[in-house]
């Protein structure tokens, strides 16, 4: 069933949608999750916690690329469970390493204004990604935003480890960089 389709039948309130976005998405849903949890039943409960948030909104939401709507979701949901899971450990793990990484190239912050400041700052981050070549988007967004570990990323790309550092390396230096430009600083 086409993504558009589905959401006609948010829209409708039929049931159904559920069921058809499971059937598309679910081992999407649970990759996301699971690269954040590294537990696959935390994942599953992330993946049912999305069903339901994106049933409350849609409508009014209509999404136009629905797999990215769902993606976002689920990864925040993710990342929110990760935190009540993890609130006095700290270290070891696919989340905490990527984004330590990511830590010298963008500035952080958790004041309201600085959490509307992040919003911008996203917009940001996907107009440097505009620049660059396909292949380091996709290696960017893999780590940063998929969270695949440097050997998942090896696979899915067939690069090896060192190449992915290096790009990875060059892409947070370059980040780093055009968020200077942008006014923004470590």
């Amino acid at each position: 069933m086409e993504d558009s389709e589905i959401i006609e039948l948010y829209f409708a309130r039929d049931e159904q949608a559920i069921r058809e976005t499971s059937d598309k998405y679910s081992a999407y849903l649970q990759k996301i999750a699971k690269n954040i949890l590294g537990n696959a039943e935390d994942a599953r409960e992330c993946e049912n916690d999305t069903y339901l948030k994106v049933w409350n909104s849609i409508p009014p939401a209509n999404p136009p690329v629905f797999s990215a709507y769902i993606g976002k979701i689920v990864r925040e949901a993710a990342i929110d469970r990760w935190r009540l899971l993890h609130r006095k450990k700290r270290g070891g793990d696919v989340l905490f390493e990527s984004l330590q990484e990511l830590n010298d190239a963008v500035p952080a912050g958790s004041t309201t204004e600085e959490i509307v400041e992040s919003r911008l700052l996203a917009a940001r981050i996907s107009d440097y990604l505009k620049t660059c070549t396909k292949d380091v988007r996709t290696v960017f967004l893999m780590r940063y935003f998929y969270l695949d570990s440097l050997l998942d990323i090896s696979r899915a790309t067939g690069f090896s480890l060192g190449k992915i550092k290096s790009i990875l390396f060059r892409a947070r230096a370059g980040l780093k960089e055009y968020l200077g430009k942008e006014g923004y600083t470590v």
